[in-house]
């Protein structure tokens, strides 16, 4: 991808996705353990879907709107998952979304990806504030959340609708100021 942002951690590669990605993505994230804990991963996950998601992640990329990163082991650039942020630019925040492979699940791979693009949201996007979403009936998703420092800001009863039923979600946050004081505590 042109112009493209990519990120390393201690086990991570995070890049954008390339067309070559694809067959990958739809084993991976075409689970029905990944897209039942998800509110915008379909399952059964069909051919071309991938391809359709990828190629539009440059343009909004370049609009300011999202940056979604693979999440790659670093060693072997093995796809293991995806996380991004959606940015609201009038607002100066984003939404962080991420997803994982089910082979990888437990490893921490989740909080260290979500870590890692919540800082780059604050030091290269000059963000104000990350927020986040789970469904409840994920509360492993909201660990990550919690142990990348962001706090519990409410409940939001019924408020989207995953194959024909309606989900609460808890709301998580964290200030760019709350996430800077982390750092150099």
């Amino acid at each position: 991808m042109n112009n493209y942002p990519e990120l390393t951690t201690d086990r991570l590669h995070m890049r954008g996705f390339q067309l070559s990605d694809a067959s990958e993505i739809q084993r991976l994230a075409g689970t029905y353990e990944v897209a039942e804990m998800t509110l915008n991963i379909p399952h059964p996950y069909i051919n071309g879907m991938a391809e359709i998601w990828i190629e539009s992640h440059q343009e909004e990329y370049d609009a300011g709107m999202s940056v979604i990163f693979a999440l790659c082991d670093k060693k072997t650039e093995q796809l293991l998952g995806a996380v991004g942020l959606t940015i609201t630019q009038r607002f100066n925040r984003a939404e962080l979304g991420y997803w994982v492979g089910q082979p990888f699940w437990g490893q921490g791979y989740a909080t260290e990806a979500a870590r890692a693009i919540v800082n780059y949201g604050f030091e290269a996007l000059n963000l104000n504030k990350v927020t986040a979403s789970h469904m409840t009936r994920n509360p492993a998703s909201g660990r990550v959340m919690e142990k990348i420092g962001m706090k519990k800001e409410g409940l939001l009863k019924q408020h989207a609708l995953k194959w024909d039923q309606f989900v609460d979600l808890a709301v998580y946050g964290i200030l760019a100021v709350d996430w800077q004081a982390d750092k150099n505590s």
